[in-house]
């Protein structure tokens, strides 16, 4: 029997494929809660700007000079004029403690600085030298703060003609917002979302992506690059919000949200380039879903935790993590 040679040859690539595909994976980890929840912060008492309604959201954990855990949070659908968003913060003796104490509101939009009222989003802070470093969104755009201690950050403002805090945008109207960064080597990855080529905020039919812009310096940025855009989850505004990359090994993996609330849910991938995890498919890049919303990873002593949302929007929650194969 003669075996036709394009067959032959179309077997061995796809054998080829498989076998690569394999050994790629055999490397990579899947991420599971691991243990029982604990709950770190409540809904918190704004004063006259408290509004029954309002919900902690997107939020930012690391460690202070002092020791203590640093936990700011955008507090939503408060009496906050304009788009009605503050930053808000607590402090935990340890990531293990539970109900940190609030430490009241930490930053507010300033319209004279270009910033939209009411329009704070998503702070990401860390420590490198000594100095405390923070991005966060002001509904358009990515500006940043400094701190000595961890604790008070001061905004940087553009030394240029407008006096500014914004250092870039996808632009007006995307919500450019949920910045995080990672360092590798000399070269800083800041991850971000952003909704794509819509007509204003209210239109349903928008869509979004997870962005990424590096910088040697922290003040000059690259052009964005969509790193990650669709796939099982789909490619609505909202389904690609909160990114937050890690490395473990040689892989990187990039947590996305794609549902708050009830039902909470967010999507693990994985790359060993950490500009792709996979645009309009996640096919060789998808890992697991989290029941988790607005998840940040944090690295204690060896020790791994999640930090999320809770599923009713009413506080903030942690459980520890574990990395399995």
């Amino acid at each position: 029997m003669k075996i036709n040679k394009k067959i032959t040859l179309t077997i061995l690539v796809l054998m080829f494929i498989c076998t690569a595909t394999m050994a790629q994976k055999s490397g990579t980890l899947t991420p599971v809660i691991d243990g029982d929840w604990w709950q770190i912060t409540g809904n918190p008492d704004l004063g006259e700007l408290t509004d029954p309604k309002q919900q902690p959201v997107d939020f930012g954990v690391w460690q202070a000079a002092d020791g203590t855990w640093q936990l700011w949070s955008c507090i939503r659908a408060t009496k906050e004029p304009g788009k009605t968003r503050l930053l808000y913060g607590w402090e935990g003796k340890s990531i293990t403690a539970k109900d940190w104490t609030p430490m009241g509101i930490k930053m507010q939009g300033d319209p004279l600085v270009g910033e939209t009222a009411g329009g704070l989003q998503a702070p990401y802070a860390w420590k490198e030298g000594d100095v405390w470093h923070m991005l966060y969104g002001d509904w358009n755009a990515i500006c940043s703060a400094i701190s000595k201690d961890g604790k008070v950050f001061e905004k940087i403002i553009l030394q240029n003609q407008e006096r500014v805090t914004a250092m870039f945008t996808e632009g007006a109207g995307t919500n450019t917002r949920d910045a995080m960064v990672l360092k590798e080597g000399d070269t800083y990855y800041c991850y971000y979302t952003a909704g794509i080529g819509f007509r204003d905020e209210g239109d349903h039919e928008k869509t979004g992506a997870v962005y990424c812009r590096t910088s040697k310096d922290l003040k000059h940025w690259s052009g964005s690059k969509i790193v990650s855009k669709g796939g099982r989850s789909g490619d609505r505004w909202g389904y690609h919000e909160c990114p937050f990359v890690t490395k473990m090994g040689d892989y990187y993996y990039l947590f996305r949200t794609h549902k708050y609330g009830e039902g909470n849910n967010s999507s693990v991938y994985v790359s060993k380039d950490p500009m792709n995890f996979g645009v309009g498919t996640d096919e060789g890049y998808f890992v697991t879903q989290l029941p988790v919303a607005a998840m940040e990873l944090i690295n204690d002593k060896g020790q791994w935790y999640i930090v999320a949302l809770n599923p009713e929007l009413n506080g903030i929650r942690a459980a520890k993590l574990k990395w399995q194969k």
